[in-house]
């Protein structure tokens, strides 16, 4: 392991042989998001994944350039009615609840730009959701995956890889290796 500056501070990082082999089939992040069932209509779907990617690529320091956009894997699952509880009550009828899961390659983003990121997406979700008859209440969870547990088709991507795939600003260093 080797420490490095990034543009978020001091990062933890694995030396890795690159350049590897380039594959387009590189997905990161992948960024679930729960919503109960009929809460969106369908023409609202696409805006929302839209504004998520938006999101993300923004706090992640990802490029305008459409390849590196598209690295970004945003899917929505809708939860069936009476499946969602809270505490043993499905609150659905009062609240619209809300659960992300958001996995990264570890280093990508540190303390500060995680809670931009928490209230970026809590945004981009409440964007297209004004007006709801119920309150919006997001849940956000990042899952930092370790340098080395990241595969990719038949093969394990390291950092160096993924700054250099998405192009990430503050992570250029690594991907010159």
């Amino acid at each position: 392991m080797k420490n490095v500056k990034s543009g978020y501070g001091r990062l933890a990082v694995r030396q890795a042989d690159l350049p590897y082999p380039k594959s387009p089939q590189i997905t990161m992040p992948n960024i679930l998001i729960r919503i109960p069932q009929d809460c969106l209509p369908a023409s609202t779907k696409a805006e929302l994944a839209a504004r998520v990617t938006e999101a993300a690529a923004r706090i992640e320091q990802i490029p305008q350039d459409p390849a590196c956009r598209s690295l970004c894997w945003v899917m929505l699952e809708e939860i069936a009615a009476g499946c969602w509880t809270c505490g043993g009550i499905d609150m659905t009828a009062r609240i619209i609840p809300v659960m992300l899961q958001i996995y990264l390659p570890a280093g990508v983003v540190d303390d500060t730009p995680r809670a931009h990121y928490a209230a970026a997406l809590a945004e981009a979700i409440k964007s297209v959701l004004p007006g709801a008859p119920r309150r919006v209440v997001i849940s956000s969870v990042f899952i930092d995956v370790a340098d080395g547990y990241w595969g990719v088709d038949e093969r394990i991507w390291r950092l160096g890889e993924f700054a250099q795939r998405a192009g990430y600003r503050h992570l250029q260093h690594l991907a010159q290796r």
